[in-house]
């Protein structure tokens, strides 16, 4: 190492990730950010609310340190994927304010422990369910990216928008013409590799 501090920089990246996948919902109506866009019915707003729930577990259970808020579609009773879309009734702000309210509670936690405290995962299997703070930072960073990177899809899909970040596209340069003639060049492989 550099001597950089290694909370901080899982810390950061985590920021990064939330905030990434916050931002695949700016400038779109309550439709568009609930529309199942895949045959398993993906979409934004679920993918935030999942995130939410999930970290929420992970900073919050796993450490002896619950939260108040309370998450009815965690229930036993509540029905299969029921974190994975909102209801009419769940309101953007009322999804975005939890995640939010999640980041707060899951910094304490990450701004009071050490790295090498121990918790221990209850839905995990007992063999490997005891976990240090450190494996839950990059747990959740690759939990967050992964369901950021369907977000990415996502989105495009609704209305072609693409990028990292806010200011950071992080793509090719072109405009919709080679993006067109690059998209029709990939299929044009893929079917003489499909022909071979």
């Amino acid at each position: 190492m550099t001597g950089s501090d290694q909370k901080a920089d899982l810390h950061r990246y985590l920021q990064a990730a939330r905030e990434a996948l916050l931002w695949k919902l700016d400038g779109l109506g309550e439709r568009d950010v609930r529309r199942p866009l895949t045959p398993t019915g993906t979409n934004l707003l679920g993918l935030v609310k999942h995130v939410a729930s999930v970290e929420l577990g992970y900073f919050g259970e796993t450490f002896g340190r619950p939260s108040s808020e309370q998450l009815p579609w965690l229930a036993e009773d509540a029905e299969p994927n029921a974190d994975m879309w909102a209801t009419a009734d769940e309101s953007r702000d009322q999804i975005v304010g939890l995640y939010r309210s999640v980041w707060a509670h899951s910094d304490a936690t990450i701004n009071e422990l050490a790295l090498d405290a121990v918790g221990r995962v209850p839905w995990w299997p007992s063999d490997r369910g005891e976990v240090t703070l450190h494996r839950v930072l990059v747990h959740m960073i690759a939990e967050t990216e992964r369901h950021g990177g369907h977000a990415d899809i996502v989105r495009e899909l609704i209305d072609g928008a693409v990028g990292l970040r806010d200011g950071n596209e992080n793509m090719a340069p072109g405009d919709e013409a080679w993006w067109e003639d690059y998209r029709n060049r990939l299929e044009r492989v893929a079917q003489q590799a499909a022909q071979r």
